[in-house]
């Protein structure tokens, strides 16, 4: 069952971050507390096979900060490729007058 909180809270990290981080304009709505969701799940369950309890505050720290390390690297890796990658198919587009 504390899977399912913890995995919720990495969800709304990651929805809280795709408002605080600039740029937001360059992916979509669902892209970080999907990942957020998906990464505090997959350290959640590799902490508890690792012989983590979960009841203990350290998994979920170590759960929910890795959702919040993983929503940020993402956001400003995303807005950085894809304004990049714009300007490529622009400069494409144009024939090389833009």
């Amino acid at each position: 069952m504390e899977l399912a909180y913890v995995t919720v809270i990495g969800a709304a990290i990651g929805a809280l971050i795709r408002y605080l981080v600039p740029g937001r304009r360059a992916y979509g709505l669902l892209l970080l507390p999907a990942l957020a969701a998906g990464v505090t799940a997959a350290v959640w369950v590799g902490l508890v096979w690792l012989g983590w309890k979960f009841d203990g505050g350290w998994i979920w720290a170590v759960s929910l900060a890795a959702a919040a390390v993983a929503s940020v690297v993402t956001a400003l890796l995303v807005v950085r490729f894809r304004e990049t990658a714009d300007q490529r198919l622009l400069h494409h587009l144009s024939g090389g007058r833009a």
